[in-house]
């Protein structure tokens, strides 16, 4: 038991707060020669006069003054006939109220549990309970053990409550013989119990090293891990000897789950029998093998052919007062000609204004066009440079939030003769396949995005393989405009991209600014001044909603988490109580973003909000996104985190009037040169660098495009050349 921890029994006097969907609950408890102490946390439901055991530790709530927080608070068994009457006239056994739990204890006596725990039909021996009540009554009892029993068995392998809770909510009175039985199962179905939890609480239920239930469960979730660097297969030899070094088992058994794995329908073998191996995830081997063949299906299937192409160029230079560059001719004939095409390209290089010129040769030719992007602030993005209405591919495909699958597919499919995807480079295979395959076989498909950029936050690398095969058309923009090649900003994002120093201008008139920190402590102190002090003042901009800090890393003295503390303390210190869950406080103010797609919100991964409202005691948080108020309860704040600093990754398909990046060497791992690419390429009136020059030289050097494992580019290949796989 650690230090600080209290433990002690008492009676519940009342519960003054309950949430039943996430456990969350207040409790006034009555102890003993101590008076009553106020608990707070996570717990079973409760009624009043049950007797409670608490863990916990004790808080000072600046609101509420003394509290404990609750690692556990289990129901007391009675053993007295006090205690059984006070128990049992408690509420928590429908029906049964003081006096009837009086009468059943004067009846049964000692021997009252033995009759509840044998389903209660007996009851029916006590004048005013018919079978009806009898029933209900046992039926309750079983739930309340239950209940009791799994929060009990869960707090010792060190589960905490409210993923107790989750797991008793998942598997009702099923959840012990599960746990017992079949615990890999939590790591499958259950969000937020990993391989490691379940594999922790199987092992202490007796579960060999060896055991093949354990093997194949380890084989999926180290194959899974793949999915978060990106990649959409692993190598057999590489996923064998992960296994066995992070199971301490031999090999010979890893190989042998894995073709169970296999033959189970959740993965997919292909290569030579061997180490050489690769081993996919079946969902990722299916959208790789689909994408290639609805591509080919695109580009040959017959579509309203485009004529009169000079005539419509002519046009829209006469409409939009903007004169074609020699590039950007040749990409809108290719649009005319292509049903497919892919249109890549830095910043200030003319993709919008393509954009435009194409979507006028679509309307000449009165095609519907449907514009679309992965995130919604790419999706706003391309609807005010376009002025053509245009929605995230969640909504356009129309997720059902209930089960998370999209309600327009192969089957049901979208109802428009063209289609824009802007920001390709976001697309991971599953989005892409949903996407590819909705899409009715006469219409045509423009991606545009910067295959240079990092490539998609899920799996795979859509817009590079499907460049890298060879058989989609593409046009490669590179001529930079006069206006954009005046920004320092369009210019070092080029600089970078071919592994050059970036260059820092002259006076503060410029809108690029490299500041040499060698020291993380000097660099955060830097850091924290310009987005605090010197911006604003310099720039007019607003700290919080203009300037977003961009860093490599989460961990270090200048990564996300630490600037993120700092951040908020300096620009929305707290007034009040907040909001805290898991060790992160919420304060109406803050900057927030969300980390995980909730559909049933429609809030997506990456979005960004400010906390509009929050009420510690009704366990809610309101956020506004995009104009929009979103509620959160205690369990939807898991996907919930501080935004003034945030990751590259996060910030794709955004931008922002002005981003301020640290670049030291602590962040070595992650350094690439497109890393920066793309960090630079999300300013747009004001880029600050604050480097380590050693640093810089580091990620300059580094040219990995993100190595991804992926076969997707050889998919298309083989289906376009008729091979099979």
């Amino acid at each position: 038991m650690s230090e600080g921890t209290v433990v002690f029994q008492g009676y519940v006097r009342s519960v003054t707060f309950e949430n039943d969907a996430t456990g969350y609950r207040v409790l006034r408890v009555k102890v003993p020669d101590r008076g009553v102490e106020v608990v707070v946390g996570s717990c079973p439901k409760v009624f009043t006069d049950m007797e409670v055991r608490v863990v916990g530790r004790r808080v000072q709530d600046p609101r509420y003054g003394a509290q404990v927080q609750a690692e556990s608070v289990a129901v007391v068994t009675p053993t007295t006939r006090d205690g059984l009457e006070r128990f049992l006239g408690s509420g928590f056994l429908r029906g049964i109220g003081p006096q009837l739990a009086r009468r059943i204890v004067a009846h049964f006596g000692e021997e009252t549990l033995e009759v509840l725990d044998s389903g209660g039909a007996k009851l029916r021996e006590v004048r005013g309970i018919g079978e009806r009540l009898a029933a209900e009554v046992g039926q309750a009892w079983a739930e309340q053990k239950h209940a009791t029993a799994v929060l009990i068995a869960l707090h010792a392998h060190g589960i905490t409550p409210a993923l107790a809770g989750k797991i008793f909510r998942r598997y009702g009175a099923q959840t012990l013989d599960v746990i017992e039985q079949e615990p890999y199962r939590l790591a499958a179905e259950v969000p937020g119990v990993g391989f490691l939890t379940a594999d922790r609480i199987a092992r202490a239920s007796g579960v060999e090293l060896d055991s093949p239930a354990r093997l194949e469960a380890g084989v999926q979730h180290f194959l899974t891990a793949g999915i978060d660097f990106g990649n959409t297969y692993t190598p057999r030899g590489e996923l064998i000897e992960r296994c066995r070094r992070e199971l301490q088992v031999e090999a010979g058994p890893v190989d042998e789950a894995i073709d169970r794995v296999v033959q189970g329908g959740h993965a997919v073998l292909e290569g030579e029998h061997g180490g050489g191996q690769r081993v996919f995830p079946a969902a990722l081997h299916e959208a790789e093998a689909t994408i290639g063949a609805l591509l080919r299906r695109l580009l040959e299937h017959p579509g309203r052919p485009l004529y009169q192409v000079e005539a419509a160029i002519e046009s829209f230079r006469e409409q939009a007062g903007i004169e074609l560059a020699p590039m950007q001719r040749m990409a809108v004939e290719a649009a005319a000609a292509h049903k497919v095409l892919i249109v890549t390209g830095g910043p200030g290089v003319g993709k919008t204004t393509l954009v435009r010129a194409i979507l006028a040769l679509y309307r000449r030719a009165g095609l519907q066009a449907q514009l679309c992007a992965p995130t919604g602030r790419a999706a706003k993005r391309l609807s005010e440079s376009t002025a053509h209405e245009a929605m995230t591919i969640h909504r356009l495909l129309e997720i059902d939030p209930r089960t998370g699958k999209f309600l327009r597919d192969h089957v049901d499919v979208l109802d428009a003769d063209a289609f824009v995807v802007d920001e390709a480079s976001m697309l991971d295979v599953l989005l892409g396949r949903a996407l590819f395959a909705a899409i009715p076989a006469h219409a045509r498909l423009l991606l545009v995005g910067d295959v240079d950029q990092l490539p998609s936050v899920g799996p795979g690398a859509l817009l590079r393989d499907c460049i890298d095969a060879g058989h989609v058309p593409v046009v490669r923009l590179d001529t930079i405009f006069r206006q954009a090649a005046e920004s320092l900003i369009i210019d070092n994002a080029h600089r970078i991209r071919r592994g050059v120093t970036p260059c820092s201008a002259a006076d503060d008139r410029g809108d690029f600014f490299l500041i040499q920190r060698p020291d993380p402590l000097k660099a955060r102190e830097t850091l924290l001044h310009l987005v605090t002090e010197r911006i604003p003042r310099r720039f007019g901009l607003d700290p919080s909603r203009d300037i977003q800090v961009l860093s490599p890393m989460r961990k270090g003295d200048v990564g996300i988490e630490s600037l993120n503390q700092e951040l908020q303390l300096a620009l929305n210190p707290p007034r009040g109580q907040g909001y805290v869950r898991g060790g992160r406080s919420f304060h109406v103010g803050d900057k927030v973003m969300q980390l995980k797609n909730d559909y049933t919100r429609d809030v997506y991964n990456g979005d960004i909000g400010f906390v509009v409202e929050a009420s510690p005691e009704d366990r809610r948080l309101v956020v506004r996104v995009d104009e929009r108020d979103i509620e959160y309860d205690d369990e939807a704040l898991e996907n919930l985190t501080l935004a003034y600093a945030v990751s590259i990754h996060k910030s794709q398909g955004s931008e922002y009037p002005a981003v301020v990046i640290p670049w030291l060497r602590q962040h070595a791992v992650m350094l690439s040169r497109n890393l920066l690419y793309t960090a630079v390429t999300r300013g747009k009136r004001l880029v600050v660098l604050v480097a380590d020059p050693q640093a810089l030289r580091i990620g300059l050097a580094e040219e990995r495009r993100e190595d991804r494992l992926t076969a997707l580019a050889q998919r298309i290949d083989e289906v376009f050349r008729g091979v099979s796989a």
